[in-house]
C-alpha cells in the first residue's frame, strides 16, 4: 500500500480558524486570516471543537493518491459519501498482462489457503484475457474479477469527514486493510494541523468506546490537545 498526500488547504488550521472567527467579528475573512496569531488560533480551535461547531472544518480538505489497496477496501472507502473519489476503471483499463492482487496475511500465512488463492487467481485472470481476446467488452470480462484486484483512487475529504473516518476506521474493530490505509492517512495529515488532529482516531482515544458489547478491549492510549 502506498498512500501520498498530494495536496491540502494551505495552513488549515488558520483556515478554519477565520472561518469560525468571522460569524461574530466586525472586520471580513481577509483580515482576519492576517491578524491571526497562533495562540488566538489554537483558542478558536479549542473553542470550536470543544462545542462541536465542525461545520468550519469544511474549509479545509486534503488529497491523497491511495495505490496498492484491493477493490475489497474501495467498495468500504467509498461509502464514506462526504468525500469525492476518481478510481482505475476496470472498463477502460484492460489486465491482459497480469492482475495485481492483495494477499490477506490470514491467507499467505497458512499452505493449503495460500495455494489455493494463487490458484484462483490463476484460472480468473486465464479467464479474464480469454474473454478479452475473444472480443468480450473489457467491461463485461471484469465481472470475474476477484475484490483481491489492485486498484489505485483518488480521495479528497475535508477535516470534518476526515475526522470522522479516523473515528471508524483506526478502530481495532475496522478491517485490517482500510485500518492500516486510515493510520497511514493519519500520519500524513497530523503534522499539518497537529492541533485539530491531535486527538483524531477512534473514540477511545478521546474517552469511551461507543461499541458496547462488540469492543475490542484493548483501546488505545489516551490523547491530549496541548
Amino acid at each position: 500500500m502506498n498512500v501520498e498526500l498530494l495536496y491540502y488547504t494551505k495552513d488549515p488550521e488558520r483556515a478554519v480558524a477565520t472561518a469560525a472567527r468571522l460569524c461574530y467579528a466586525p472586520v471580513g475573512a481577509s483580515e482576519l486570516m492576517e491578524s491571526l496569531d497562533e495562540e488566538r488560533i489554537h483558542k478558536v480551535l479549542s473553542t470550536i471543537m470543544a462545542g462541536g461547531h465542525f461545520s468550519t472544518l469544511e474549509h479545509a480538505s486534503y488529497t491523497f493518491a491511495i495505490d496498492g489497496v484491493s477493490r475489497a477496501l474501495t467498495h468500504q472507502l467509498v461509502r464514506h459519501r462526504l468525500a469525492s473519489f476518481n478510481q482505475q476503471s476496470q472498463r477502460y483499463v484492460k489486465f491482459t498482462n497480469g492482475l495485481d492482487t492483495i494477499k490477506p496475511d490470514t491467507i499467505a500465512q497458512n499452505e493449503e489457503c495460500n495455494r489455493l488463492f494463487d490458484e484462483m487467481i490463476e484460472k480468473t485472470v486465464e479467464a479474464y484475457q480469454a474473454f478479452v481476446a475473444a472480443g468480450i467488452p473489457a467491461e463485461d470480462a471484469r465481472y470475474i474479477l476477484p475484490n483481491a484486484a489492485e486498484t489505485k483512487i483518488v480521495v479528497t475529504m475535508n477535516i470534518r469527514e476526515l475526522m470522522h473516518f479516523f473515528t471508524l476506521r483506526c478502530c481495532n474493530r475496522a478491517q485490517w486493510e482500510i485500518r492500516d490505509l486510515a493510520w497511514k492517512m493519519l500520519e500524513l495529515v497530523r503534522p499539518t494541523a497537529p492541533f485539530i488532529f491531535a486527538t483524531a482516531g477512534p473514540s477511545c482515544v478521546r474517552g469511551a468506546c461507543p461499541e458496547g458489547k462488540m469492543t475490542c478491549g484493548n483501546p488505545y492510549p489516551k490523547a491530549t490537545r496541548e
